[in-house]
């Protein structure tokens, strides 16, 4: 994370209490990150999917071909491009629980941002 650049971690995850490390809980998250990265965290869950369709999403019943349109949907009504000021998202990293980008909000919200904002460069850390 360090050396990626980026100056915080934006948490897109609906719930940041629980998580796939035990680093990665909101209330130990943003302290790691400022003493062993020097990054400030922000926790936006207006940016994650609703409680229904994430769990549509994991329990099988929506695909991810059909998960995609209805998260765009779901930006486009929460109005985010105007509601999230750019400089939050600017160096910054997104976060939620997958690993890879393929088949993640996060890539659907940072394509969202290059699409309307155009100044945004997405760099998938691995």
């Amino acid at each position: 994370m360090r050396e990626s650049g980026a100056k915080r971690v934006v948490d897109v995850r609906l719930r940041n209490t629980s998580g796939l490390a035990g680093f990665s809980k909101k209330r130990d998250l943003p302290w790691f990150l400022r003493e062993l990265c020097d990054m400030d965290y922000v926790h936006l869950p207006r940016l994650s999917p609703t409680d229904a369709l994430l769990d549509d999403y994991r329990g099988k019943r929506v695909t991810w071909e059909e998960y995609e349109p209805i998260f765009h949907s779901l930006i486009e009504r929460r109005l985010i491009r105007a509601a999230i000021p750019q400089d939050i998202i600017a160096d910054s990293c997104l976060l939620c629980s997958e690993d890879k980008p393929e088949q993640c909000h996060r890539r659907l919200l940072a394509e969202h941002f290059q699409r309307h904002w155009g100044n945004v460069e997405i760099v998938h850390l691995g």
